[in-house]
């Protein structure tokens, strides 16, 4: 069964970025760069945090805008990513609804979740799940 990351409840989020830290830290790097999931401000601390994560769409619209097929769709929903493919176009980037998908610009590549679901264990309020796509 196909795997995907879920935003629980994001009121739990503080913006602690562990989860970001955690997805760059399976690449063996550290800092934030690089990062497959992304938390921001809604506003200053009073308004709390959006968490951007990859929803693993049914028919995922950056894998249709892509020119080079380097975002393949994923059985059971989302997509594979092949960098190999990727020209950095940013079609995706700018298609994708959740704001999921950034670029690597020393690689001139996107960057997109794998659903690896690395970062939730590390999300010390349970903001975000690993979970089997039930549809």
């Amino acid at each position: 069964m196909a795997k995907r990351l879920s935003v629980v409840d994001v009121q739990r989020c503080v913006g602690c970025q562990s989860c970001m830290f955690a997805c760059v830290r399976r690449f063996g790097k550290g800092g934030l760069e690089g990062s497959c999931i992304h938390v921001r401000s809604a506003g200053g601390f009073h308004q709390g945090f959006v968490v951007h994560v990859c929803r693993a769409c049914d028919n995922p619209i950056c894998s249709r805008v892509c020119p080079t097929d380097a975002l393949t769709p994923r059985e059971g929903g989302g997509v594979h990513l092949k960098p190999e493919r990727c020209i950095g176009c940013g079609n995706c980037i700018e298609a994708c609804p959740f704001g999921a998908i950034t670029k690597d610009d020393e690689r001139d590549k996107v960057i997109v979740c794998n659903y690896c679901g690395y970062c939730a264990s590390y999300c010390p309020y349970d903001v975000i799940k690993h979970e089997e796509i039930i549809r």
